[in-house]
């Protein structure tokens, strides 16, 4: 068993807080049996010298019978070898005893204890026993009078060395024996059995712990191989498994859409790659051409050429803008500056920017407006750029001699919507569900001569707002956008 596991370190510490505390409980109760039996004793015995003395005179009319004393402490310590009796004068000082030579080792007993005693003061009291300096045992006592003075005291001892050494006789006897061994016995079995309780409980755990270390094996699935009765349980235990459960159902998933995410990075970098390539490769041979045969193009020619690297230097510039500025939305760089304004208004104004490229394509563009609309809340600059990008893909879509409609109306909750159709050749129903996303089937389309980021520029943007962007459309019946944005404040 290893130290370091759980289960160890609990089985470890409820050892020795059971040895503790068996061996606490046991003192305890070893000196509370002990102060409670002598406390019985003394109280048994509490009248007891006042009765010798009274019933043996131990003093004359003019002084104490030592004869006398002497004789009764011999008599009664053969009677009850348990106790020993001393006579004390005023002062404490021993007068008398009965006991062979050597054995009293005081020669005066403290009177404070004999005086509590007395004055009836609770028991158990101890005093000192003269056999054994600093020793104190419990006693009784009772004063000696002449003439109406105290001139001594009769001092008994009344746990003698007889009794000491009956007591550690019967400390080690059967019965004690007995209880001992059935306390043992006790702490044994209660150690015991929570050992077992430690190991069914840590057992669970570990088995928790096995489950969440093969987490990230392949093949694993999305759910943690639990066992369903240790998913089910009530306890803590349970709730912590069901709670490893969720974290590693939502891991999972995120992994999957980071994966998606990387995969759809990946596929955006080769297609961004394809389509800089293309303008790229003809800005170089045209200013090649122009480097190399200056001397025979004819000045027409020589406009052509540059004229054709302008234009593909500026789809270069193009697109490097646009894969900034989706860069920076998608890392939230960018926070709408939200504002009141009229999207009547900034519809126009978009409308009036394009109508010179409209006209040159021979198609109109209309903008048709419900009254009274309400003021809407957003980033004027941002919604301005989404209406561009919806209108230059119009424009580049549809034929000449085409319509671009614009429709400001009330939406389904609380906003305005905003529709953007073109009566160009539309998108095949096919490629509607992906069109936002970075690897839009049009951009693997043939004949692309645009990033095509604009879309996912636009969707962007609109999270930020938090709208949706939505495409109707139908092969040959044109293309339309729709969107909506809020005329209340965001909280």
């Amino acid at each position: 068993m290893k130290l370091r596991s759980l289960y160890s370190r609990i089985a470890l510490t409820f050892a020795v807080l059971i040895l503790l505390f068996g061996g606490l409980l046991g003192g305890l109760e070893l000196v509370a049996a002990k102060h409670h039996q002598e406390e019985i004793i003394q109280r048994l015995s509490r009248g007891l010298a006042a009765h010798i003395a009274g019933h043996w005179p131990l003093a004359t009319a003019d002084a104490i019978d030592y004869q006398a004393v002497k004789e009764l402490f011999h008599m009664l310590m053969v009677v009850n070898p348990s106790v020993e009796f001393y006579l004390l004068d005023s002062q404490g000082t021993i007068l008398a005893f009965d006991a062979p030579p050597g054995r009293v080792w005081l020669k005066q007993v403290d009177l404070a204890p004999i005086r509590a005693f007395l004055a009836e003061a609770p028991l158990p009291l101890k005093g000192d026993n003269p056999r054994s300096p600093g020793r104190r045992e419990i006693f009784s006592a009772t004063p000696l009078y002449v003439q109406g003075e105290i001139v001594g005291y009769l001092y008994i001892v009344l746990a003698g060395d007889a009794y000491r050494s009956l007591a550690e006789d019967v400390w080690q006897g059967h019965v004690f024996q007995m209880a001992m061994t059935a306390g043992a016995g006790a702490l044994l079995l209660t150690l015991v059995a929570g050992l077992v309780l430690f190991a069914v409980i840590t057992r669970r755990l570990n088995a928790l712990t096995r489950t969440i270390a093969t987490f990230d094996e392949p093949g694993r699935g999305d759910r943690l191989p639990l066992d369903d009765r240790l998913r089910q349980s009530p306890d803590e235990i349970g709730q912590l498994a069901r709670a490893f459960t969720r974290m590693a159902e939502r891991i999972a998933a995120q992994m999957r859409y980071i994966q998606a995410q990387d995969e759809r990075r990946r596929e955006m970098v080769a297609n961004v790659s394809h389509d800089l390539r293309t303008p790229l490769t003809s800005l170089q041979g045209y200013l090649e051409t122009i480097l190399r045969k200056s001397e025979q193009l004819s000045a027409a020619e020589q406009q052509k050429y540059l004229q054709v690297a302008v234009r593909q230097s500026q789809r270069v510039s193009h697109l490097a803008q646009e894969l900034f500025e989706l860069a920076k939305l998608e890392c939230e760089e960018v926070r709408p500056s939200v504002e009141r304004f009229s999207l009547p208004e900034l519809v126009q104004d978009v409308a009036q920017k394009f109508e010179l490229a409209a006209r040159q394509k021979n198609i109109t563009i209309n903008a048709r407006f419900v009254q009274d609309l309400p003021l809407v809340y957003a980033d004027i600059a941002m919604i301005e750029r989404v209406l561009g990008n919806l209108i230059d893909n119009a424009l580049r879509h549809t034929p000449e001699g085409g319509e671009i409609r614009i429709e400001l109306g009330h939406s389904d909750g609380d906003g305005v919507s905003v529709k953007v159709a073109d009566t160009g050749s539309g998108i095949a129903e096919e490629h509607l569900p992906g069109l936002f996303e970075r690897d839009s089937p049009l951009r693997r389309s043939p004949g692309r001569t645009r990033g095509g980021l604009g879309l996912l520029i636009t969707q962007r943007i609109l999270q930020l707002h938090g709208s949706t962007i939505e495409a109707l459309s139908g092969q040959g019946r044109g293309a339309t956008f729709r969107f909506s944005l809020p005329t209340k404040a965001p909280a």
